[in-house]
């Protein structure tokens, strides 16, 4: 063989071999995770069954960890998709000060460009927030027409029967209880309030629940699961004092690049997710103790095309 026929078979060699290993990395399943917590749980096995159906390999990760622990693993290349919500931004990007995360769509407008940098894309987000809320016994909720902050804010006007459980920190922290009574004008009296020592929203829903020391009210999240099982109400946060969670897959660009019909099949199940929605999907699991894998398939079954 000459010179020439040798580079020739060479260069044929390598293309080979390029393209065996392009073919290889195209192939590779899309790595997703989540959170470890319920909801991480549900969105996760809402995204892979979706993609799944797509005809996109995937691979299970989730239940990674924490926030911190599933970020970085996104940015390191170590996954490749997982669950997030806007209103974290405001740590990922030092921005705690300002007031974009009070508004939905400043602040996923913010996590897209400023995540656009990191190689990240943000896609579209469900319509419910999982942000701190008050809410109150549906009881209470029916017979005085409570809907809204504002409503709970002229009921106690009128002299209504409250008593509120909360954290400590809910109580205390600047952001929280004190900016909700400072936006919509009522201020509870200590009598008013059952602080636990280290409540968190499964201790606040089940004293409201059982109207513990005469509690009918608690603290809690948007989208916790035990809110309809136990008939406690959201009351709507009309002036968006605490900001917006909403969540959203993030993906890593070059994934989408390789799979770009990730955005169009994952679209319509997160424009499903509402409050009272994932607050059901949230309650099969942890109330019910459903598998989020069987939850998700429900779900997945009942979604219009």
């Amino acid at each position: 063989m000459n010179r020439s026929l040798r580079g020739l078979a060479a260069l044929a060699a390598g293309s080979l071999l390029l393209f065996a290993s392009a073919g290889v990395q195209a192939n590779e399943p899309v790595v997703v995770a989540s959170k470890i917590d319920t909801e991480g749980s549900v969105l996760g096995q809402l995204i892979i069954q979706r993609l799944e159906q797509g005809g996109i390999e995937t691979e299970n990760r989730l239940q990674l960890g924490a926030t911190s622990i599933v970020r970085e693993a996104l940015l390191a290349g170590e996954i490749d998709l997982y669950p997030e919500y806007t209103g974290n931004g405001a740590f990922f990007f030092d921005m705690g000060d300002s007031d974009v995360w009070n508004d939905a769509e400043r602040a996923f407008e913010t996590v897209r460009q400023r995540d656009a940098d990191n190689g990240l894309r943000w896609l579209a987000p469900a319509p419910a927030n999982n942000t701190w809320a008050m809410s109150v016994r549906g009881d209470l909720a029916r017979e005085h027409d409570l809907k809204t902050l504002e409503d709970l804010a002229d009921y106690l006007k009128e002299g209504g029967d409250f008593k509120f459980a909360a954290s400590a920190e809910f109580v205390e922290s600047e952001q929280a209880l004190p900016a909700f009574q400072e936006a919509y004008g009522f201020e509870l009296t200590s009598d008013q309030l059952l602080v636990l020592s280290g409540g968190n929203t499964a201790a606040t829903m089940r004293a409201a629940a059982q109207q513990t020391s005469g509690v009918n009210g608690a603290m809690t999240y948007g989208t916790d699961g035990g809110l309809a099982a136990l008939d406690l109400v959201v009351l709507e946060d009309t002036k968006n004092v605490q900001p917006i969670y909403q969540p959203a897959p993030v993906v890593r660009q070059e994934v989408l690049d390789e799979h770009p019909e990730i955005e169009e099949l994952l679209a319509p199940v997160f424009r499903a997710l509402d409050l009272e929605t994932l607050q059901e999907l949230n309650g099969k699991v942890a109330v019910d103790g459903l598998d989020p894998r069987q939850v998700a398939e429900g779900f997945l079954e009942e979604l219009p095309e």
